[in-house]
């Protein structure tokens, strides 16, 4: 008997033993099913498989029968259902082993993953998330499972760089990546302090992030709020590889190691402004609270720029030629450094100008975002906190600048 024809039967043996092994660890009182019953259970979804869908299915009807038994004799001592689930999920992976053994177990460790996280999960939906967030999150799902579905996926209006799909998943990246920082810095609390909060603030706005620490490093001394500062800052070297990687790989090749650099200037730095805060941070600084995970609006307003942007850079393109492209980008980056760097590489995407071309007006938008945000540290911090900032930002801008000028050199 050949290895091919043992191996979709030792995979599922092994998930079944996996799971079941969990499953034992993880109650002390008598389970309707252990360790060598997963085995089994998922060993007959293997042999099942070997004789037709129909016989998978009548074994799952068998199984689930015998869970429910176990169910309701077991149910006095605990009436959570997990076991007798996890039972069902093993006999259907030993079936996908069959076939299709790699994706079989890779969905087992995911099952052991969340099983072995009970406690986690079970702290994380009580005691962390509240219904501010749940509600946040239903929305978030109708923004990217109901919403973008239903879009079309071609290119409209002038010049065809209305795609409504494509604009419409940058706004669900934007809101994800929000979502994802707002609960993480839950999830760690808030004796991260600013630094987290600045951090996951500058997914959604690096500039109001600046603007707003400016203004708590009025009360709440420097360094801190100079760091979190520093920190939305390296959000926004980090959302910019996130969306031009969806936008245009080929730009991404050549942009990513100037990005790189930068930010790993700009981290050693907010970590050593980091390190000084001491106790300079107030208890109420400590807790900032944080703006709702769900932000739509930046997310839209950032959609409409990246519109108006891309149809600037088509038309600056058309009539001054590649300057206009990088002209529009220093523009659209006063408002948002995302807008006018993803509007110059879907130009790039769509050969209306070179990838070169395309590099040079992502750095004008960074540029340009980053006087902005120079602007908001002097006007909402004061001068002290803004020439702070300026000297913190001035060794990440200058690096960047220079790896990426190596890279223009270099083609």
């Amino acid at each position: 008997m050949s290895w091919q024809l043992l191996q979709p039967f030792l995979v599922a043996l092994a998930i079944g033993l996996l799971l079941g092994f969990e499953r034992e660890r993880s109650h002390n009182r008598t389970l309707p099913a252990g360790s060598r019953s997963f085995a089994l259970i998922s060993l007959l979804g293997a042999v099942a498989a070997t004789f037709s869908p129909w016989a998978v299915i009548a074994g799952l009807v068998g199984i689930a029968a015998l869970m429910a038994l176990a169910y309701f004799r077991t149910n006095d001592d605990d009436a959570g259902t997990t076991t007798e689930i996890a039972a069902l999920v093993t006999y259907l992976l030993g079936a996908l082993a069959y076939s299709q053994p790699g994706v079989a177990v890779a969905l087992a460790v995911v099952v052991a993953g969340l099983l072995l996280s009970k406690n986690r999960i079970h702290r994380f939906a009580r005691d962390i998330v509240t219904e501010v967030e749940m509600e946040d999150a239903i929305k978030f799902f109708v923004v990217a499972f109901v919403v973008l579905p239903l879009l079309p996926d071609r290119g409209m209006g002038p010049y065809g760089v209305l795609n409504p799909a494509k604009v419409w998943l940058l706004v669900v990246l934007l809101t994800g990546i929000g979502w994802v920082g707002y609960v993480g810095v839950r999830a760690l609390g808030a004796q991260r302090g600013l630094l987290l909060t600045g951090l996951a603030g500058g997914f959604v706005s690096a500039s109001a992030t600046t603007a707003s620490m400016g203004r708590l490093s009025r009360t709440a001394g420097l360094r801190a709020p100079l760091a979190s500062a520093l920190a939305a800052s390296l959000a926004t070297f980090a959302q910019l590889i996130l969306v031009i990687a969806y936008v245009d790989p080929q730009v991404l090749r050549r942009l990513w190691p100037p990005v790189l650099a930068g930010a790993l200037v700009l981290t050693a730095v907010a970590m050593y402004v980091y390190r000084g805060a001491g106790r300079e941070v107030h208890d109420r600084a400590a807790h900032v609270p944080a703006e709702r995970p769900f932000a739509l609006r930046p997310a839209l307003i950032l959609a409409a720029v990246l519109v108006s942007a891309l149809m600037l850079g088509r038309w600056g393109a058309d009539v001054f030629g590649p300057r206009g492209a990088v002209l529009a980008a220093f523009g659209a980056g006063l408002a948002d450094a995302h807008a006018g760097s993803v509007a110059a590489a879907t130009l790039s995407a769509k050969g209306d100008i070179t990838v070169g071309v395309a590099l040079a007006a992502i750095s004008a938008a960074l540029a340009s975002n980053t006087i902005v945000k120079i602007v908001l540290a002097f006007t909402s911090g004061g001068r002290r906190f803004g020439l702070l900032f300026a000297a913190a930002i001035a060794g990440p801008a200058v690096v960047f600048a220079a790896a990426m000028t190596l890279v223009a050199t270099l083609g």
